[in-house]
């Protein structure tokens, strides 16, 4: 039974999250005692096709931008935040939050925390933020924060300044850098291969899978084992939809990302980054 009080509010939340009806949204909340990943897994398990949206690097509203260093050796990726849209579309604010993006790459910092001890114009970032937050009266911060170090890197924003994405290539190449950024912007995957997809989102995924297998009504009476071999076939369709090199090609869906980066001169994606507002 649970504990919490499930609010309109948090029905509404995620509805719009998954895309599921209210009651089914109400009973996934009451069973999950309110936890929404655990609530769109709930959905997911009774075979619903949900949008399972992942929560990490997801801000409300403000500024995302992605840029590299002159040597295209180093990208970063950093969302400074606000509280509503009217301040993040002011060009005010776009130029306060670029003017901290350009303070990232002359540094070369490494992380949000020492961003905000680099001075510009004699001031720390920290206090150039507390000055903006007196200014225009909303929470203001450097919320996310992503770097990528590789042989060439290729930095994209999408969508004004709403999304920002960074590929790590292992050679030079600006059209598939370019490329594959923007197939990371619409497509969203979870990882470049199979073998770097992290061992728990791999359990989490195939625990689904075998609770939906579990309630086909053709499957009764087959073995755990059998069972279990089922899912890890399902399991194929998961990382070809949510790995970068199996993902089907944006611009030409007749290939992969893996063949397309083949042509390019058999590009090695190394690792991306991508940031983006909620």
């Amino acid at each position: 039974m649970s504990t919490v009080t499930i609010s309109a509010q948090d029905i509404n939340k995620l509805r719009q999250m998954t895309g599921a009806g209210m009651m089914d949204c109400r009973k996934a909340l009451t069973e999950t005692n309110g936890d929404f990943e655990a609530a769109i897994d709930w959905l997911r398990k009774q075979g619903q096709k949900v949008a399972a949206k992942r929560s990490d690097r997801e801000a409300k509203e403000g500024v995302v931008i992605a840029q590299t260093t002159a040597d295209n050796k180093t990208g970063m990726v950093l969302c400074i935040s606000c509280e509503t849209d009217f301040v993040s579309k002011n060009a005010d604010f776009v130029a306060f939050a670029q003017s901290i993006a350009d303070a990232a790459i002359a540094n070369k910092v490494k992380s949000a925390e020492e961003l905000n001890e680099v001075s510009i114009n004699g001031v720390k970032v920290a206090g150039l933020i507390n000055d903006k937050l007196a200014a225009i009266g909303e929470k203001i911060g450097i919320t996310k924060f992503e770097r990528v170090d590789a042989p060439f890197v290729s930095a994209y924003i999408h969508g004004a300044y709403r999304m920002g994405v960074l590929v790590g290539l292992d050679k030079e190449s600006k059209e598939a850098g370019k490329d594959v950024a923007m197939q990371i912007a619409a497509m969203n995957p979870v990882a470049v291969d199979a073998a770097s997809v992290p061992a728990e989102t791999i359990a989490r995924e195939k625990a689904i899978v075998l609770e939906v297998i579990k309630q086909d009504p053709k499957m009764a009476g087959k073995s755990e084992d059998m069972l279990a071999k089922i899912a890890e076939g399902k399991m194929g369709a998961f990382f070809k939809e949510q790995t970068l090199v199996a993902q089907a090609f944006v611009k030409d869906a007749g290939k992969t990302v893996g063949e397309y980066l083949k042509s390019q001169g058999d590009v090695k994606v190394l690792e991306f980054k991508r940031v983006a507002l909620g």
